[in-house]
């Protein structure tokens, strides 16, 4: 069948599904040519097996993600477009129907939920909803949770008294209720307001979700100077208040970012699996919220391709689409994508990857807050009651161990081409961080950049602590932490660090059970066994095991960094005649480091150093 398919495929825009033996989609994609497209996947010439049909095999050039795709692949369907761009509305559509496990796609993003602001009800209302549709309402969104909406409307209601009640609105009720007399509702069931004052407010309200909170600020003070001038003291006194408490959320929004204007910022975090995609809404160059995404189906795909398929999911859905994105990749198929986000928009979108400046600076912190929110996202699949043992039993299980490993220590090296070298060892019990433990080492006997001798010079120097005959040693009094041996020994890396490992362990006479994490397919390595140990992408095992890797590199990096930092100093400050330890203390003390000194006036060297001649010539030396 396939081979039929392949024969027939038209040279027109379109969008092809691959569907396995029971007819599940596999993969979605869209194509300028549909025959150029499909038969790129393919290695043209099949293989004849009997008097079966021909059997294709993946591209010679595809990649692991692509061949795994081609093996189950049993039938291909395709659809016709007049257009790339309907290809593109198309493609987004049936992935979000057949969620097919081979493309990129927004986790649980049938139920993202959005704010609702329901204009068909005479005395609108704000509420939360699942369900965007084509109708008078004025949607906010999508929100990456039920708690992020909830939270945005627990602020509206502090700032804006409009009705949250479901009672039809006649004017006529004999009382209202306690919002009313709280300031929290305008009260139109007891006619206390018009419609025309309630509408108002909930202009106020659509101002505020986009972020124009100057001109509510503006319209409110209008308000409260009208009503002074009537004499209205009280209703006055109500819009003082409400107008110094949107401009306190307006000084928390502030962002150091000049002319941004409206723009979204979007940066992802990656995990084989998954991208943990970070999005900041900037209105008005104010910072009004922020919310992440999970991405599945991102494994062995490129930066540009993950953010193209984002940009896809999440702007088909979403209320609003900004003039500017600033990303922290350029997408695949940018073109395409941009004129798409226009015909959406029904305005211009420009996409943009800043290099340099506030813009980009603006970038790195929300990546750098993907980061973070990919590790806590970690963190918190192991908090679940029960998860950690249930990931130490399935570690167990996998590398074969005797039982759960109680004990758990990393090692990782950092280095930059053999200059300031330094390993770290990190601990893991019951599988959490045990920090009283983590030890940090300076590289004493390798020169020049051998990862592995440098490995092998921290285990052996760790291992040799744990036995009693050895005693102190480097000056460090023996502790519980060099006593107790790990249950497993993991180090960063494949092959080449396992059995540097190994060769440690086994000439100190011990049994450890050893294994290494490389982190380009995230395969697991021991010893004596020469395929890898693959771990499927959600395993809470191999989530503990990134977490005790990347704590492992990121305590290494850091005193790398302190290291390279002390040697930066030194050399400076060596190099000058007549300053020694001592002076070179009070300089460190008084200006905190070589570029403190450097910056500062010769008179205050002077002051510290007590000679003029000797601070000119520190200030000309460095």
């Amino acid at each position: 069948m396939i081979h039929e398919v392949l024969q027939s495929l038209p040279a027109q825009p379109g969008v092809y599904l691959f569907k396995d033996s029971k007819g599940k989609v596999l993969y979605v994609g869209k194509a300028s040519s549909l025959r150029q497209r499909v038969r790129s996947y393919f290695n043209l010439q099949p293989v004849q097996i009997g008097n079966g049909p021909p059997e294709y095999q993946a591209a010679s050039d595809a990649s692991p993600k692509t061949e795994r795709l081609v093996s189950q692949i049993e039938d291909i369907d395709f659809l016709v477009t007049d257009s790339e761009q309907e290809a593109l509305i198309l493609e987004n559509n049936l992935i979000k129907k057949h969620r097919p496990r081979y493309n990129v796609r927004l986790r649980d993003d049938k139920t993202y939920p959005y704010l609702k602001i329901d204009f068909n009800e005479p005395w609108a209302r704000i509420y939360f909803t699942r369900r965007w549709q084509q109708d008078n309402a004025r949607y906010f969104g999508p929100f990456a949770s039920a708690w992020s909406v909830r939270k945005t409307l627990d602020v509206i209601k502090r700032l804006f008294p409009y009705r949250t009640c479901t009672r039809k609105i006649t004017g006529a009720d004999p009382r209202a209720c306690l919002e009313y007399d709280i300031h929290r509702c305008l009260g139109p069931c007891v006619g206390a307001v018009t419609k025309e004052e309630y509408d108002r407010t909930l202009r106020q309200v659509i101002l505020f979700l986009e972020g124009r909170n100057e001109k509510i600020v503006r319209d409110l003070r209008r308000q409260m100077e009208q009503a002074a001038e009537k004499l209205l003291f009280e209703k006055a006194a109500i819009l003082r208040d409400q107008v110094q408490a949107v401009e306190a959320v307006t000084e928390r929004q502030k962002i150091s970012v000049p002319d941004l204007g409206d723009a979204d910022v979007i940066a992802f975090a990656l995990s084989q699996d998954l991208a943990y995609v970070q999005v900041f809404f900037v209105r008005q160059g104010k910072l009004l919220g922020r919310d992440p995404f999970i991405l599945d189906g991102v494994q062995d795909e490129t930066p540009d391709r993950i953010m193209a398929g984002f940009l896809q999911l999440f702007y088909a859905a979403a209320s609003h689409i900004p003039p500017l994105l600033l990303l922290q990749h350029s997408p695949a198929d940018s073109d395409l994508i941009e004129g798409w986000l226009r015909e959406q928009r029904d305005g211009a979108v420009k996409l943009v990857t800043p290099q340099r400046g506030p813009k980009r600076e603006l970038l790195e912190m929300v990546a750098a807050n993907a980061r973070v929110g990919l590790e806590q996202y970690r963190i918190k699949k192991l908090a679940v009651p029960g998860a950690r043992g249930a990931a130490l039993e399935s570690l167990a299980e996998a590398l074969k161990l005797t039982g759960p490993p109680r004990r758990m220590e990393c090692y990782d090296i950092s280095n930059i081409q053999g200059t300031s070298a330094v390993g770290s060892m990190v601990v893991f019990e019951d599988g959490k961080p045990r920090t009283s433990d983590y030890r940090r080492f300076r590289i004493k006997t390798v020169e020049g950049a051998n990862d592995y001798a440098m490995l092998q010079e921290v285990l052996r120097r760790r291992l040799r602590r744990a036995s009693a005959a050895e005693g102190p040693t480097d000056g460090q009094e023996k502790s519980e932490a060099w006593a107790s041996l790990p249950d497993l020994l993991l180090v960063d890396g494949g092959k080449g660090q396992l059995n540097a490992g190994l060769e440690v362990v086994n000439g100190l006479g011990l049994d450890i059970p050893l294994a290494s994490l490389a982190k380009e397919h995230e395969e697991i390595y021991v010893p004596f066994q020469p395929e890898p140990i693959v771990l499927p992408r959600n395993s809470p095992a191999l989530f503990l095991l990134q977490q005790l890797r990347d704590e492992a590199h990121r305590f290494a990096i850091t005193y790398h960094r302190k290291v390279r930092s002390r040697s930066e100093v030194r050399s400076a400050l060596d190099s000058v005649p007549g300053i020694g330890p001592r002076r070179k203390r009070a300089l460190l003390q008084r200006f905190g480091s070589v570029r403190g000194i450097r910056e500062a006036p010769v008179e205050e060297v002077a002051a510290v150093l007590k000679e003029k001649g000797l601070a000119e010539m520190v200030k000309s030396y460095i």
